[in-house]
C-alpha cells in the first residue's frame, strides 16, 4: 500500500506495509503515483509488469524523457527487491487468533485522587468526580493495586505506574508512601517500577519538585498555552485564571529535571483553533518537551472541535511542522509528542496493530479499587472489569479488548497511518459511535496529518545531517 503526499516543499512516498519512507523528486513521485493506481502491493521478488511499465510511458510519456521514465522504473524495480515499495502485508494473518494472544498487566493509571482544585471547562472527569463521587484513594487500596500488578504481570521487569486524577498532589502523602512500597517490592520479585505523575501544578513546591525528580521517570504537566487560552478554560472554582500561578513553579520544575522526562500538555479547543501558537508560546516559555491535544466533546458543547474547524487545523499542523524544523535548524528546537514518529515502527507487532494496550495490558484503578480498561471509561459501569481484590473478573469486556487491532475497525483496515496510529483511541470510537471498533472520524483527520508532518520533519532534519 502506498500513501503519497507533499508537504512543506518535500514529495513524501510511504509505503505503508514496510514502513519505508522516501523523499523524492517529481519525477519518481509521478512514476509511483501511476503505479500505484495500478498496484497496491507486488509478490515479493517480482518487478514491476512490464504492463504496468508501459502505463506509465504512457501517462508520463509528455513530460518526461524516455530515458528519465526508464531510469526512474529501474529504481523502483530496486526498492521493490529491496521489500521498501509496493510491499505485501504481513501482519494481516498475524491478527487471527488476536483474542487468544496471552496478555500480562504492564501498566496502571491509579487514581489517586477523585477530586480537582480547578474546573476546566472541558474536564471529561467532571472536575475529578469521574460520575461518582470525590474520594482519596487510600494507601491500603493503593498497595493492592500494585501487589496486583505484580502479581499479573508475568515475566515482565519493567512496570509502569502512572498518579492521576483528578490532581494527585491532592494526595500527596500517598503517592509518596505508594512509590516507596512499590521500591520495596521490586527486588523481592525482580522488577522495576517507572512511576510518572500528571498535576496541574497548584500545589508544586520545593519538596514536591525534589522528590519528583528522585522518583518518577516523567512528569507531566498541564497548561493550555498563552495566558488568556488557559485562564479561559482552566479556571480554579472561582473563576480565577491558573496561567499565573502554574508558570512559574513549571519553569521552575523543568529546569529542576535539567529539561528532560518531562511534558507540558495541553488542550485546544474550538475557541483556539489556532493551537500553533500555543505550542511555540510553551516553546518560548523556555520548555523543551510538550503537546497540545484536540478537545474531545460532545458536539453540542461550544468548544468541541467540528468537522468544519479541519482545513484551519491541518493548516496550523503544517506551520507548527514548518516551525519546528526551522528552529529545530537554529539550534533552538524543541519536541512536540505528535511530531516524534518512530519510522523503525519498533520491535513489537502487537503494539503496532493494538496500541496502547488498554483494558488488557493497562488499566485504570479507582480510588476504591475498581479495575476499568482506563481512564476514559471510569465510571462507566458495563466497562467494569474487576477490582484489586479479585482481579479482573469480566473477562468478555477484557477479551473485546484483545480484539481492538487495526484490522477489526473498518474504517483502519486500509488507512495508511493504521501502523502508527494503532486503531486511534478506544473510548473516542465508544464515546462517538457505541462501539470501541469504530473510529472518531474528526480524530482520524487530525491523526493522519499529524502522522505526515511528523514524516516530513523527518526528511527535512536528515537533509541536514
Amino acid at each position: 500500500m502506498i500513501h503519497q503526499y507533499k508537504n512543506n516543499g518535500y514529495s513524501i512516498v510511504l509505503d505503508v506495509n514496510s514502513g519505508a519512507v522516501h523523499s523524492v523528486d517529481d519525477l519518481m513521485y509521478d512514476v509511483i503515483e501511476v503505479l500505484a493506481g495500478i498496484h497496491q502491493d507486488l509478490p515479493e521478488g517480482e518487478a514491476v509488469p512490464e504492463s504496468s511499465k508501459s502505463a506509465v510511458y504512457e501517462a508520463l510519456g509528455g513530460r518526461y524523457e524516455r530515458q528519465e521514465l526508464s531510469e526512474a522504473l529501474e529504481d523502483v524495480d530496486e526498492l521493490v527487491a529491496q521489500g521498501e515499495l509496493f510491499a505485501q502485508d504481513v501482519y494481516h494473518d498475524y491478527v487471527i487468533d488476536f483474542k487468544k494472544r496471552q496478555t500480562v498487566v504492564k501498566a496502571l493509571c491509579l487514581h489517586i485522587a477523585h477530586d480537582c482544585n480547578l474546573a476546566c471547562r472541558y474536564c471529561f472527569a467532571e472536575e475529578g468526580e469521574y460520575h461518582g463521587r470525590r474520594a482519596l484513594m487510600s494507601f491500603e487500596v493503593g498497595k493492592k493495586a500494585l501487589d496486583f500488578l505484580i502479581a499479573n504481570s508475568g515475566m515482565r521487569h519493567n512496570l509502569e505506574v502512572d498518579f492521576f486524577g483528578g490532581e494527585p498532589l491532592m494526595n500527596w502523602e500517598v503517592v509518596k508512601q505508594l512509590v516507596e512500597y512499590g521500591r520495596s517490592q521490586e527486588a523481592k520479585y525482580d522488577k522495576h517500577f517507572r512511576f510518572t505523575l500528571t498535576t496541574n501544578g497548584v500545589l508544586l513546591n520545593d519538596e514536591i519538585m525534589e522528590f519528583c525528580n528522585r522518583e518518577m521517570s516523567n512528569v507531566v504537566m498541564s497548561l493550555d498555552g498563552r495566558p488568556e487560552v488557559n485562564d479561559r478554560m482552566r479556571p480554579f472554582r472561582n473563576g480565577k485564571g491558573s496561567y499565573e500561578v502554574i508558570v512559574p513553579k513549571f519553569q521552575k520544575f523543568a529546569a529542576s529535571r535539567e529539561q528532560k522526562d518531562y511534558y507540558v500538555r495541553g488542550t485546544f479547543t474550538h475557541e483556539n483553533l489556532d493551537f500553533a501558537e500555543d505550542a511555540l508560546h510553551f516553546a518560548d516559555l523556555g520548555f523543551k518537551h510538550m503537546s497540545i491535544e484536540p478537545v474531545v466533546a460532545a458536539p453540542e458543547e461550544p468548544y468541541a472541535i467540528r468537522e468544519e474547524d479541519l482545513p484551519y487545523i491541518m493548516e496550523q499542523y503544517d506551520k507548527l511542522a514548518a516551525e519546528y524544523v526551522k528552529r529545530a535548524k537554529e539550534g533552538r528546537g524543541f519536541n512536540f509528542f505528535h511530531f516524534m514518529i518512530d519510522l523503525s515502527q519498533g520491535p513489537c507487532v502487537a503494539k503496532r496493530l493494538s496500541g496502547c494496550g488498554s483494558g488488557t495490558e493497562y488499566l485504570a484503578v479507582t480510588p476504591w479499587g475498581d479495575l476499568y480498561p482506563c481512564h476514559q471509561f471510569v465510571g462507566k459501569d458495563e466497562f467494569l472489569l474487576g477490582n484489586v481484590d479479585t482481579g479482573v473478573t469480566n473477562t468478555k469486556v477484557r477479551d473485546e479488548f484483545k480484539l481492538c487491532n487495526v484490522y477489526a475497525k473498518d474504517k483502519c483496515r486500509d488507512c495508511f497511518a493504521r501502523f502508527y496510529c494503532s486503531g486511534g483511541c478506544a473510548a473516542n470510537s465508544y464515546n462517538f459511535h457505541g462501539s470501541i471498533t469504530d473510529a472518531y472520524d474528526v480524530g482520524c483527520a487530525m491523526q493522519k496529518k499529524r502522522i505526515e508532518c511528523a514524516i516530513m520533519i523527518k526528511a527535512a532534519l536528515a537533509d541536514e545531517q
